[in-house]
């Protein structure tokens, strides 16, 4: 058979006459975890859906690398994502499934959460959860039909009828058409090319009342350099220019909008199990100037290793970021959520190389010092995941792209729960999380991460009218994944399990839109209601708001009081104020990491010799440490007292007595903190000496 030149293919295509358009109730774009309980639900429910994914696969981050979920309070997820969870968990008890460990094995570290008498699993291998989605859709094959590797023509992808969208169009031509049009994607795309209104970057505290919004140069306090590390190309001299990924510092003030957006990365399936393990690759076009912070960060002392691996069956993890300088391209995502395609992918294989780039570093550059490198060798990527992309994450971290602006903007005053919606589809319970936007210079002349917020919540509910656009935009398209939300609350509410729920949330509503003759913003709500219940969703229980951020000065303490910012660090670089009831601006915490290399000492100045009653400030939550020794150096000699700051300090301002001790004046005294011998957060805030 003689074959046609490309050039005579494309005119023959551009001239045929496309086939009639497929046409289904409701057509999901976006393959994604919300995406895939949309079309179950809508399946579920008696009506036909087409999956539409732009790449080869289905699961976007949860069968992408991100097994460790993220949610808080699993009480607040329901419906089929409480389903996966327990389809996960009834795929582990087959003991076939355990390669490289036994189940047994994998509980006795006991990691996220996770706890083997429970009836759902919140940890999974990347293949695990393809699996498990697979027969999930296989069960509603008759109403469901996957497409893979059509993507939306972003010119002429979407044509409307007024609010109406009636099809989309892809690159390759192919129509959908559909009473409901679903946008799952990362993205955006669906909803944007609507004619949808949506927000990229930052918001300013000021348009929704927030006060973690914005700009973050006082407020990004985790993930930092403990070390004061140069970001001038030659040491000392601004004139040189800044190395790789360093820019000038910002301008504005904390709250103010901007355009950034917290940094995406790929959450690798790691391995140390020789006989699964492939060596971190080195990329082709590896650029070791992108690393110059790094090498310098090791070269000031910093002995941390820059990543977090979190425990998945099999010897395997699911690893983050961690620390100032690990796999977050810090800054280099700014154009990504309204790019073109081929910009996208330049955007996505930098990333790639990147990441690929730093773990090939941390194994064998000459200046990682010794002992990292030989830990790094250890590791390497899974060599059953991924296998049809080398064993690299298939879907890339896009932590925030496009939000919706739609009928209701989630905000930060409801994941404190101090505005309750009444109209709710699901659930948020995480953190107000928020990764690092930018890498600047300091006007001391040292390199600092801005952005990074870790903010707690309540669990609460999340609005109807957050998923679907302002009613003058259109009336048929639901947006469970961009949804309409400030940057953020978007962070507490970004996490796979609530896509998920918004997903099957999204279908319930265009199904009863589609069945009752309504638009959707005119839905009754409690017909929508009445059946998310009946489906398992859960849409709230009872929770009081956060608190506001409650500090003492030290004159409300009393007495004379060391605060942990006067105290002498070794460690304790990760500063807190999530929890209320701290000295001063907040807290200091060991991170749970570099057991027995972190201390704290509290040194009074006292004004006379006496007997002082001595006592240490902190707040006690579940994740701390139950046996904290504390050192108590005093006129005759030295006491050390264990401390459980699981359990609440027993008198007010959180303060904890630990004995009376005779002092000289002045300070020959002093009280440290250690996190030698502990398990969870060492956590040190303020020590107390009351003269008796």
């Amino acid at each position: 058979m003689k074959l046609l030149p490309a050039l005579l293919l494309s005119t023959l295509a551009a001239v045929t006459p496309l086939a009639a358009a497929d046409s289904y109730d409701i057509v999901v774009y976006g393959g994604s975890s919300g995406g895939i309980t949309a079309a179950i639900q809508a399946a579920r429910m008696g009506k036909t859906a087409v999956l539409i994914e732009p790449t080869k696969f289905l699961g976007g981050l949860t069968t992408g690398g991100l097994g460790a979920t993220d949610i808080g309070n699993k009480k607040a997820i329901g419906g089929i994502s409480r389903e996966f969870y327990a389809n996960i968990f009834t795929y582990y008890a087959d003991p076939a499934k355990w390669k490289q460990q036994t189940r047994e094995q994998y509980f006795a570290k006991r990691p996220h959460g996770n706890s083997s008498t429970e009836t759902t699993m919140w940890t999974f291998e990347p293949h695990a959860a393809t699996e498990v989605y697979d027969a999930m859709l296989a069960k509603v094959k008759d109403k469901v039909t996957v497409v893979f590797g059509e993507r939306l023509d972003l010119k002429k992808g979407v044509v409307k009828n007024g609010t109406r969208i009636t099809k989309i169009i892809m690159e390759s031509g192919k129509e959908f058409e559909g009473a409901m049009f679903i946008d799952a994607t990362y993205e955006g795309d669906l909803m944007a090319k609507a004619g949808v209104s949506y927000h990229v970057g930052r918001e300013a505290n000021s348009l929704y009342g927030e006060t973690i919004n914005g700009l973050q140069m006082a407020g990004a306090k985790h993930h930092q350099f403990i070390k004061n590390v140069d970001p001038y190309v030659k040491p000392g001299d601004p004139s040189s220019g800044l190395v790789w990924g360093v820019t000038p510092m910002p301008e504005g003030k904390d709250g103010d909008g901007d355009h950034r957006i917290q940094a995406y990365n790929f959450r690798m399936c790691n391995t140390d199990d020789d006989s699964n393990r492939v060596p971190f690759p080195k990329p082709e076009n590896y650029d070791e100037k992108q690393f110059e912070l790094l090498l310098r960060n090791f070269e000031a002392g910093d002995p941390r290793h820059p990543w977090a691996p979190t425990p998945m069956p099999n010897r395997k993890t699911d690893t983050n970021n961690n620390f100032a300088f690990s796999t977050d391209m810090i800054g280099m995502n700014y154009d990504y959520p309204d790019a073109d395609y081929a910009t996208r992918a330049k955007i996505w294989k930098a990333h790639e190389d990147y990441q690929k780039g730093l773990m090939w570093t941390l194994a064998n550059h000459p200046r990682v010092p010794e002992k990292i490198r030989a830990y790094y060798s250890q590791w390497g990527l899974a060599k059953d995941e991924f296998t049809d992309n080398g064993n690299w994450p298939r879907q890339m971290y896009v932590r925030e792209a496009r939000r919706m602006i739609g009928g209701y903007v989630m905000s930060e005053q409801n994941c404190k729960r101090r505005v309750i919606v009444e109209d709710s589809v699901g659930m948020g319970a995480y953190n107000m999380d928020s990764h690092h936007t930018q890498r600047y210079v300091t006007k001391e002349g040292f390199a600092r991460n801005e952005g990074d917020i870790q903010i707690g919540v309540r669990p609460y509910p999340i609005s109807y009218r957050s998923i679907t656009p302002k009613a003058e935009q259109c009336t048929n398209l639901l947006v469970p994944v961009c949804l309409s939300a400030s940057h953020i609350s978007y962070g507490s509410i970004r996490m796979e399990p609530v896509f998920m729920v918004m997903g099957q949330s999204a279908a319930t509503a265009a199904v009863l839109a589609i069945e009752n003759g309504v638009e959707l913003q005119k839905l009754d709500y409690a017909k929508l209601k009445e059946k998310l219940l009946a489906d398992g969703q859960v849409l709230d229980f009872e929770s009081p708001p956060m608190p506001e951020h409650v500090a003492f000065t030290k004159e409300q303490v009393g007495g004379i009081v060391v605060d942990d910012s006067e105290a002498d660090l070794s460690g304790f670089s990760s500063e807190g104020h999530t929890t209320p009831g701290f000295v001063g601006q907040g807290y200091r915490h060991d991170g749970d990491s570099l057991k027995g290399e972190q201390k704290a000492r509290f040194t009074p100045n006292l004004p006379t010799a006496d007997q002082y009653r001595v006592a240490i400030a902190y707040t006690a939550l579940g994740n701390r440490a139950e046996k904290v020794p504390v050192i108590i150096h005093h006129a005759d000699g030295e006491k050390t007292v264990i401390v459980n700051q699981k359990e609440k300090p027993t008198e007010k301002h959180n303060l904890l007595p630990l004995g009376t001790f005779r002092f000289e004046s002045g300070k020959t005294g002093w009280l440290e903190i250690r996190n030698e011998g502990t398990t969870g957060h060492v956590i040190i805030d303020a020590a107390q000496w009351l003269a008796k």
